[in-house]
């Protein structure tokens, strides 16, 4: 049996530039740890924002730390619909193209011209956990997961690999209700079709 892993939910959030991060909050200001994430170094902050898109907008949107050197905003596809932004499926950093929008916090607002995307599905590995998949940094691959009465295969997994992660797969909020995923899923890696 190939190994197993955790499959995350990741849901809507912001990651913030420390510029932005003061215009929103004030000059200075730092980012509140309210909970460590299974990547190492990475939380959930107190802080929140609102992302304001042509349509509508959503409140109460995390940021994640710590800061970034570019602001980015995730939010699922059924999130980018609410907000009237297209749907662009990327990887988390690769932001050149997509679409902008409004980010208010309590001290300010900031529109950013690029930056919103709905983050590409993948697996976080160290090289050790790579070599026991029998994957490399950049594969793609097929997982397999279990769950009461919704299992599924996803299809389009990237495998990223680096010294600093921790060994889990990340999917967005609609991919998670699609599989009726809880915090206690795994999945396992199988062979494509």
């Amino acid at each position: 049996m190939s190994k197993e892993f955790l499959v995350e939910t990741s849901a809507r959030h912001v990651h913030v530039s420390q510029e932005d991060l003061e215009i929103l909050f004030g000059k200075g200001y730092e980012l509140t740890i309210k909970k460590m994430l299974s990547q190492p170094g990475q939380y959930a902050a107190e802080e929140r924002v609102e992302v304001i898109g042509p349509k509508k907008s959503i409140a109460n949107v995390v940021i994640l730390g710590p800061c970034r050197g570019k602001t980015q905003v995730e939010v699922s596809a059924t999130d980018a619909r609410t907000l009237g932004i297209e749907a662009v499926i990327r990887e988390s950093g690769d932001i050149e193209g997509t679409p902008g929008c409004i980010i208010k916090g309590p001290a300010g607002q900031i529109e950013i011209k690029e930056g919103v995307i709905v983050a590409k599905r993948h697996i976080h590995a160290t090289p050790k956990d790579a070599e026991e998949l029998g994957v490399k940094d950049r594969d793609v691959v097929c997982v397999k997961v279990n769950t009461k009465d919704r299992s599924l295969v996803f299809g389009d997994v990237v495998v990223r690999v680096r010294d600093d992660f921790g060994l889990a797969m990340h999917i967005d909020t609609d991919e998670s209700n699609a599989g009726n995923i809880t915090p206690d899923t795994y999945g396992t890696i199988i062979k494509c079709k």
